[in-house]
């Protein structure tokens, strides 16, 4: 099942050629990078196993570029079976701008995950290793290195309509909105930064974000 964007595109998209020079780096670096990641990924789940009971992957529907949902890829990072109903209400308030970024996460959010994230978890976050298995979703086609994050289904709902304009292109693991400010902006801020990406796209461009990315990651400014 899909979910229907109803609007017709107001941000302005790029050339053919760029998007398509864009598939071919994705897939260029991924692959070049892939036997180092394949014993990256290796050790990870061996820690995550060894930890803490439950499955190595997290695996979410997300929703994608056009509205289209797809299985998004994570290391776990928290205790199995968890009830998530506080995180579900929490960030259906952050899309409606009733908390805001990390002044709201403080109150509501921060401590469920400072009870339920497992003590390899906290250094996948850290570090954000968890998102390395998104790129099985760069492979496939359903993500970019860089684009504004995905959503699941239940906070796509609570968008306005101009906030949809986020899902003209494909999602990315790093974006313009997570290297500037990330969990400090309020969903509004976050969703100016992706449409100015947008709007702005270039190769350039991406390869500053992802340069700024492995900066504040080896920065250690927290997950992404």
């Amino acid at each position: 099942m899909e979910l229907l964007i109803v609007h017709r595109p107001q941000v302005l998209l790029c050339r053919k050629n760029y998007r398509a020079a864009k598939r071919t780096f994705d897939l260029g670096l991924t692959l070049l990078a892939l036997p180092l990641v394949l014993i990256v990924m290796l050790l990870c789940a061996v820690a995550i196993a060894v930890d803490s009971p439950g499955p190595i992957l997290f695996v979410q529907d997300r929703v994608g570029k056009g509205g289209r949902r797809f299985k998004l890829y994570k290391f776990r990072t928290m205790h199995h079976n968890l009830d998530t109903s506080s995180h579900r209400s929490f960030m259906k308030a952050f899309v409606n701008g009733r908390v805001n970024g990390s002044n709201g996460a403080k109150t509501v959010y921060k401590p469920f995950s400072e009870q339920h994230v497992t003590r390899v978890g906290r250094i996948l976050r850290k570090t954000s290793l968890d998102e390395i298995p998104q790129l099985i979703n760069v492979i496939r086609g359903e993500m970019s290195l860089v684009g504004p994050r995905p959503n699941v289904l239940w906070e796509v709902e609570e968008y306005m309509g101009w906030h949809k304009e986020r899902l003209e292109v494909l999602p990315g693991i790093t974006g313009l909105a997570q290297i500037k400010g990330r969990s400090a902006n309020t969903f509004d801020q976050i969703v100016r930064y992706d449409i100015d990406y947008i709007e702005n796209r270039s190769f350039k461009l991406d390869l500053r974000i992802l340069w700024w990315t492995v900066l504040s990651v080896l920065g250690g400014q927290g997950a992404l």
